[in-house]
């Protein structure tokens, strides 16, 4: 019977590994990842509508070709009208995001707390409805705590954001209170302070903040801080200048509620590299010199500069200068040499095209940046000419030499 057994469970695997389907097939195609990205108000308020901004991103590996959204509410939410259910968001390729806007009420006689949505994706419409359950806070718990809610300190990594920059922006509340209880109307209280919620609200098309609001923080006492850090992402097409996100607080109770704006620059300036010696090559070679300057508002790591010319070799291959200051500048050089075919005697033929890459970083973000078209003469000079022309020189001083002393004899000999 042993014998038997073996046998057995050998073929039932081997069935098993056969009709089996690979793991990598369930990510195939497209898929959809939905993320609630913006309540107002928030918490929701009972007995007011709020807005619901709902993002779709097709992480799979082929496009979704006619993608719907729908929300699915439960008491104490109910929409605006059923027909506003589900809306359509179009094409949508791997990687790419979409969002739209859902208008739902609070009923009025909806209790404190958590509540829970069920929002619905579908990726065409033969594909099945996929759902994703989220919570939504309900109200404002109220609390006698008297401790009150300051933003102390804001951050951003990078300091200063280049268009299609990912970072963060931390800021750092305190409770501002300075005894641990305080007498209002012959009645004391503490000064502790109650984060209930914070969130990070983009005003400008182009900005993004991921990740979910932070709830639930707990009690900070007298004096005491936090940090809460939102990772922020800014698009290519965001242009320059200073842009404000709104910090959306829930503190001890609805009166302690605050909005802040929160500035976020933005400054596509760059890595600029200038020579600062003529281009040229003289029999083949030359010490080529450049001047580097960040111009940007904040340091850049990492800056390197690579030049590149068909035909023409460099020493070291690239240079890498680290970290740079805002309006520091640096002076570079490199050897270079070529076999290729250069003008006599000076008269240079087409110039080579010089292209100089600067790369760097802005935070966590790598950038690079190209000087193109940069004309590279290339000429020879010939020892002989170098030759004759000291000769000649020589010539004339033998010759003003000589006039001087017959000058000076015609005058002696009068």
């Amino acid at each position: 019977m042993k014998n038997l057994t073996i046998p057995f469970v050998l073929s039932l695997l081997l069935i098993s590994s056969i009709f089996a389907a690979p793991a990598s097939a369930a990510v195939a195609g497209a898929n959809l990842k939905v993320t609630i990205i913006e309540i107002n108000p928030y918490p929701a308020q009972i007995g007011q509508y709020m807005d619901l901004t709902i993002q779709v991103e097709n992480v799979g590996r082929d496009r979704a070709d006619d993608v719907s959204i729908e929300v699915v509410p439960e008491y104490p939410f109910s929409l605006d009208s059923p027909t506003n259910a589900v809306q359509n968001v179009g094409a949508l390729a791997p990687e790419k995001v979409a969002s739209k806007e859902f208008h739902l009420f609070v009923d009025k006689n909806a209790q404190k707390g958590v509540r829970s949505i069920d929002i619905r994706t579908q990726a065409d419409r033969d594909s099945p409805w996929s759902k994703e359950t989220f919570d939504i806070r309900v109200g404002t718990e109220t609390f006698d705590s008297k401790g009150t809610v300051e933003l102390a300190e804001i951050v951003s990594d990078p300091g200063v954001f280049m268009p299609g920059d990912r970072g963060t922006v931390t800021v750092t509340l305190k409770n501002t209170a300075t005894a641990p209880t305080v007498t209002i109307d012959g009645e004391d209280f503490d000064t502790n302070a109650r984060i209930q919620a914070a969130t990070l609200v983009p005003l400008t098309d182009g900005i993004t903040v991921t990740g979910v609001p932070f709830s639930e923080m707990g009690l900070l006492g007298p004096g005491d801080s936090i940090d809460l850090t939102f990772n922020v992402e800014v698009s290519e097409e965001v242009r320059d200048g200073t842009y404000n996100l709104e910090l959306a607080l829930e503190g001890n109770s609805f009166d302690y509620n605050s909005r802040k704006n929160i500035p976020l620059d933005v400054d596509s300036s760059n890595v600029k590299v200038i020579p600062s010696k003529p281009l040229k090559l003289v029999n083949g070679e030359a010490t080529l010199e450049f001047d580097v300057a960040n111009t940007h508002p904040n340091e850049f790591s990492s800056v390197s500069i690579r030049p590149e010319a068909e035909g023409v070799e460099f020493y070291p291959l690239e240079y890498f200068i680290g970290p740079m200051d805002p309006d520091e500048l640096f002076t570079i050089e490199f050897d270079a040499v070529t076999d290729v075919p250069a003008g006599e005697n000076g008269d240079a033929l087409e110039p080579i095209n010089l292209t100089l890459s600067a790369s760097y970083s802005n935070g966590i973000n790598k950038h690079e940046n190209l000087v193109s078209n940069l004309p590279l003469r290339n000429v020879v000079e010939t020892q002989g000419s170098s030759s004759t022309s000291i000769i000649v020189a020589v010539m004339l001083v033998v010759l003003v030499a000589a006039g001087v002393l017959i000058y000076r004899k015609k005058k002696q000999s009068k």
